[in-house]
């Protein structure tokens, strides 16, 4: 089964004055300076950069300009689509970035006949948890000391 393309690699989503788009290598000093900013512990630039060269992997941003204020990462895996990272720029946090970044994605996944969507998340960022549960996410589970501080996070799934 080969996997769906969501996105062209030249194409451009217009969502609120902002661009959806594949990222393009060029942003990467972007997107590692985002991951650094936005979280306590974030990805290592070697692991956000092997994201590039898997084939089941892509990277989503949502950008201003030439200025990227988000990002998913996300594998495709057979008909299940899983996000594994989204970032905002702090600055830019609660006006709906990661709900278009995010619902973009769902919704091309959903009409590329994707069955199921999953994420993890902190058992503490209530706002992630609000969004991704207005998202049409349930928890599902929990992964006890999934994070390398140890906390825990909730296994959150959606159905298309």
């Amino acid at each position: 089964m080969s996997r769906p393309q969501l996105f062209h690699p030249h194409e451009r989503i217009p969502r609120e004055g902002y661009w959806i788009h594949l990222m393009r290598r060029e942003q990467l000093d972007q997107v590692l300076d985002l991951e650094a900013r936005a979280f306590e512990h974030p990805w290592s630039p070697e692991l956000v950069a092997r994201e590039l060269e898997q084939d089941h992997s892509m990277i989503l941003v949502i950008s201003s300009e030439d200025r990227v204020a988000g990002f998913v990462i996300a594998w495709l895996v057979v008909d299940e689509l899983h996000i594994l990272n989204v970032a905002v720029d702090p600055s830019l946090r609660r006006r709906g970035l990661a709900r278009l970044l995010l619902g973009e994605l769902l919704d091309r996944a959903q009409r590329c006949g994707m069955s199921l969507a999953t994420l993890e998340v902190r058992v503490s960022n209530e706002a992630a948890i609000r969004l991704y549960e207005g998202l049409g996410f349930r928890t599902i589970g929990l992964r006890r000391r999934y994070y390398a501080d140890g906390e825990d996070a909730l296994v959150m799934q959606r159905t298309f």
